[in-house]
């Protein structure tokens, strides 16, 4: 069973920075995406970033030119570097990985969780 562990998150003035790590164990063959996610009180979950297997990555265009993610392949791992954050940035943030295991089985798994408030 592939497990991830987050970690990062925290209290930030606006404007300010935090980084998000995400690890995935290594019972992995195959990665086909990782991303972060993140949700609000009272809204539906949403992508922030996904960087796929080729390398690619995509953003919400609330994020684009302020967050960036990128991936360690050897080392199952994936950051999310938020600058300039907003006060509206501020919810759960949940890393998702998808790919195939060791024993050739799909899996797509979801983080636990870390909380990311952007307050003065």
């Amino acid at each position: 069973q592939v497990q991830l562990v987050e970690s990062g998150g925290g209290l930030v003035q606006p404007g300010g920075s935090l980084r998000l790590s995400c690890a995935a164990s290594t019972n992995i063959f195959v990665i086909n995406a990782m991303g972060w996610y993140r949700q609000a009180p009272g809204r539906e979950r949403e992508l922030v970033a996904s960087i796929f297997r080729d390398g690619s990555a995509k953003y919400a265009d609330s994020v684009k030119a302020r967050f960036t993610i990128s991936r360690d392949s050897a080392k199952n791992t994936v950051w999310l570097q938020m600058n300039s954050l907003k006060p509206e940035d501020t919810a759960v943030y949940y890393c998702n990985v998808n790919g195939i295991t060791l024993s050739r089985s799909r899996f797509a798994v979801w983080g636990q969780g870390t909380q990311v408030t952007v307050s003065s």
